[in-house]
């Protein structure tokens, strides 16, 4: 199944919506910022991520964006500073 890296970065107003969407992240990929990760998906693992986050979320409050980077290529990402550890092209077991 062909994966894809995301970028996907969250904007949520209420502490505990901020703390429950970020474990969800966490289920599915790499926090490289604050409320920014990297996440290698399948479009299931995709439609999965955003079924448990839309759960979350307070549609008229928070705010999460979801960009596709294509197929998954650390060339395509510069870091300047410190810089982060990328996920692996290889299925996350949770």
């Amino acid at each position: 199944m062909a994966r894809h890296r995301y970028l996907i970065t969250y904007d949520i107003s209420d502490p505990r919506r901020l703390r429950h969407v970020c474990k969800t992240m966490e289920e599915y990929g790499d926090r490289i910022q604050y409320s920014v990760f990297i996440c290698d998906l399948s479009r299931t693992e995709l439609l999965h991520a955003r079924t448990d986050i839309e759960a979350i979320l307070e549609p008229q409050e928070d705010s999460v964006v979801i960009i596709d980077l294509g197929e998954p290529d650390h060339s395509a990402i510069i870091f300047i500073g410190r810089r982060r550890n990328l996920p692996t092209t290889k299925p996350k077991i949770v």
